[in-house]
């Protein structure tokens, strides 16, 4: 005769746990059965969204150890129903197998466990039926979501920057999650034109924003940050290649353009650059940049230890220089710069001129915009004829080689089709003023000792590539040498009033005695 009882309920899903469905319930009805039977329930066992295709589930392992330290006095097992023992045919027959081992007895209110052969053909015939139902069910939900995902929407987990949100007419779709979705923006578009040179300094950046995502250690890795350089999502298409996928425009706003994407791949696939020194800091923003004057080698710097403190400097460490190893103090570097900077400062009336001067050209541009539109359709319709074309040479060819050979210009057309779509689009849209578009490069340009003032050894990072096309010399006792500076402020240099004057009434010859 049993006198105990323990009881064991699953459900699949935590969306059932936290709206309270499913456990109570199976509880419920296990209770009123063992009751029917006269059972004392000790104990009930509830695992809560695990898979019925799982067997090492943790509340069915407690409940198994239990039965083993309690084996003198056997205990019936309650499931609701058999399909939450298990949905697959092998698990459930392995867990009834180490239920019995430890002492217990299945039962349960929809289904008579027996030991004869009818019994056991009924008992696997509905294990069977439980198990087809779990696989129609993934197949189901798997092509819901291939089908929503080729209607353009994102159906797994929102990739950093964006989240979940309901919009009527659309459901869950993605929208921007800021400020992540701006920090995204800006790791994306400045690995695209060259603001950070490798996957390090992206992940430096990403690393200096504490709201973005990290391990357990604290560091973005090295991974993540590949995984973001190379998610289209972000472009504003969808791709899938587990569910035959590619390119498929995507409902949510881009954070960044297709163009912009794939100038990041180019640099992805163009091979790895010089990794970047991992001794930079914000101690000396200027290590590796200045050079020695006597022989032209990049200048290193420590903290040199005094009697009361550390003191920082600057140093050439080049075996057989004139200045090898003659220090000198990084306030007097620190202050030099600074004026080197003001130096190229270009006057207010400058600014007020190259600002017009842009003006006009980015009228002229906007005034360009429908010729170029046309020129753009046209060159899509040069490439889907063409596109036409390989596919018919690809459908009547035989060699593998030549397959492979058509199949790749048929993928480079697609991608060249998507870019001219957006581009065609993007003229088509309402463009920014002049002034939110420039104001950023104006205030750079205007001033570009505030932006290094800031601290932030990225953003100093920033004004030497911006500033100066090449390494700067450093003289202990004359500063810093002639610097060739970057394009902008080579032309603020060269425009200067003073330089261009107007030819006298008198003309160029000399004047009659």
């Amino acid at each position: 005769m049993i006198k105990y009882a323990v009881i064991y309920c699953r459900v699949s899903s935590l969306k059932q746990v936290k709206e309270g469905h499913g456990l109570e319930s199976q509880d419920t009805r296990c209770r009123e059965y063992a009751k029917l039977k006269k059972y004392e329930v000790v104990k009930a066992f509830h695992d809560e969204g695990v898979s019925g295709g799982m067997i090492d589930r943790p509340k069915m392992q407690e409940m198994l150890s239990f039965l083993k330290k309690n084996k003198k006095e056997k205990h019936a097992v309650i499931i609701d129903d058999i399909s939450r023992l298990a949905r697959g045919l092998e698990a459930h027959l392995e867990l009834r197998a180490a239920i019995a081992q430890a002492g217990g007895k299945l039962e349960s209110p929809s289904i008579e466990f027996g030991e004869d052969s009818d019994s056991r053909l009924v008992e696997n015939l509905l294990a069977s039926v439980s198990q087809h139902q779990r696989q129609k069910n993934a197949e189901q939900v798997k092509n819901r979501m291939r089908a929503r995902t080729m209607n353009g929407y994102w159906v797994t987990t929102p990739p950093v920057g964006y989240r979940y949100k309901s919009i009527s007419g659309h459901g869950k779709m993605l929208v921007r999650d800021e400020p992540l979705a701006t920090i995204v923006q800006e790791a994306l578009e400045g690995y695209a034109y060259g603001r950070f040179e490798t996957k390090s300094q992206v992940k430096r950046f990403l690393e200096t924003h504490p709201t973005y995502p990290r391990n357990n250690k604290g560091e973005v890795h090295l991974q993540r940050v590949e995984n973001l350089l190379r998610r289209v999502t972000y472009a504003g298409y969808i791709t899938m290649p587990e569910w035959d996928i590619h390119f498929v425009p995507a409902k949510h706003e881009a954070i960044i353009t297709l163009e912009t994407w794939q100038k990041i791949q180019d640099r992805l696939d163009s091979g790895a650059k010089a990794p970047v020194r991992k001794d930079l800091s914000t101690d000396f923003p200027l290590r590796g940049f200045i050079l020695c004057d006597h022989c032209g080698k990049p200048m290193t710097s420590c903290w040199s230890r005094g009697r009361n403190s550390e003191y920082p400097y600057y140093f050439c460490d080049t075996k057989g220089c004139p200045a090898c190893r003659k220090s000198i103090r990084r306030e007097q570097i620190d202050a030099d710069f600074l004026v080197l900077l003001a130096s190229l400062c270009p006057a207010d009336k400058l600014i007020t001129v190259a600002k017009e001067m842009f003006r006009d050209c980015w009228e002229a541009r906007n005034g360009n915009k429908k010729e170029e539109s046309i020129l753009l359709k046209a060159e899509l319709q040069a490439i889907e004829k063409k596109e036409a074309q390989l596919l018919d040479r690809l459908l009547d060819t035989e060699d593998e080689n030549l397959c492979a050979v058509y199949e790749g210009k048929v993928k480079e057309l697609g991608m060249r089709k998507i870019l001219l779509r957006e581009k065609i689009e993007a003229n088509n849209r309402p463009q920014q003023t002049f002034n939110e578009i420039y104001r950023t490069a104006f205030d750079f340009l205007k001033n570009p000792q505030k932006l290094w003032a800031s601290g932030d050894i990225v953003a100093q990072k920033t004004v030497l590539k911006l500033t100066f096309s090449e390494n700067v010399r450093y003289s202990k006792k004359e500063g810093f040498r002639t610097a060739l500076t970057t394009c902008p402020f080579r032309f603020f240099r060269d425009f200067v009033p003073s330089r261009y004057l107007m030819v006298t009434p008198m003309g160029l010859e000399p004047m009659a005695l």
